[in-house]
């Protein structure tokens, strides 16, 4: 089984890339894992093809080129790709994108300060960068490649990692790659914390009393996945259009994650 993971900077992949190797006996590579590779065949340093990079694109098409054959020499093999491109360059795979609000994001890198090669005075100036590094990286990759990676019709599974834990989510895609390989489908399916759900009219306490029986059939679960709630989009928000009181019910019940479909 292969499975590929990209996504929003900030939203944890390589954690829950990591989280599925350690659960699940799944060999991780990475963008950087191939491009050791690589070098090493070259004889190389890894600094010494990051220049070569900096100069000549083919070394990109060349990390792609290894990310494909590993894909078909391990075709047999577990393996999770944690690279932002692999869904496009390994030849079959369950294709992920873990998704994040930008303020959620920017708190992670905050934290983590990334090293020593991102630093971030305060939230805006975090928030303010990251926005800038994704927007440089699609105009690079849309160069290159003539792709657009956050075009979430690429992907098998999109997971939103703002309001829940890399091991749920892990776990999550675990159940969904092995739906997939059983039984292979092109539709995309979205999961969202319900409290990323806006409603038009919402009062907690009658809707609560009103609405107990169905909360009280979600409460035992971390996923409402049984249908799929139709929504428009409002920033990181989604105003439920449809199946207004199975959505409210989710939120009431603490649901971990809703399905969507945005109209």
């Amino acid at each position: 089984m292969h499975i590929t993971i990209t996504g929003n900077l900030g939203s944890g992949k390589s954690t829950v890339a990591r989280l599925l190797s350690e659960k699940y006996d799944f060999e991780v590579y990475s963008t950087g894992k191939v491009q050791r590779e690589l070098a090493a065949k070259m004889n190389l340093s890894t600094l010494e093809l990051n220049q070569l990079m900096m100069s000549d694109r083919k070394y990109d098409h060349m990390i792609d080129d290894a990310t494909r054959q590993i894909s078909r020499d391990k075709k047999d093999e577990n393996i999770i790709f944690d690279s932002r491109l692999a869904w496009n360059f390994v030849e079959h795979s369950f294709k992920v994108f873990v998704s994040v609000s930008l303020d959620v994001a920017a708190g992670r890198v905050m934290n983590d300060q990334r090293g020593s090669v991102e630093k971030y005075s305060s939230i805006e100036e975090a928030k303010e960068l990251l926005a800038k590094r994704a927007e440089t990286e699609s105009i690079r990759y849309k160069d290159i490649y003539n792709l657009n990676y956050m075009d979430f019709s690429n992907y098998n599974f999109i997971i939103d990692s703002t309001y829940c834990n890399p091991d749920l989510i892990a776990d999550i895609i675990m159940e969904e790659a092995k739906e997939y390989y059983s039984n292979p489908s092109v539709t995309t399916k979205r999961l969202v914390s319900p409290k990323c759900l806006t409603f038009k009219d919402f009062n907690k306490e009658q809707d609560r009393e009103r609405l107990k029986e169905l909360i009280k059939t979600m409460e035992a679960s971390s996923y409402a996945k049984d249908c799929i709630v139709k929504v428009s989009q409002e920033g990181n928000k989604f105003l439920v259009e449809d199946m207004i009181d199975y959505a409210k019910a989710a939120y009431l019940a603490d649901v971990d994650y809703i399905g969507i479909e945005i109209i």
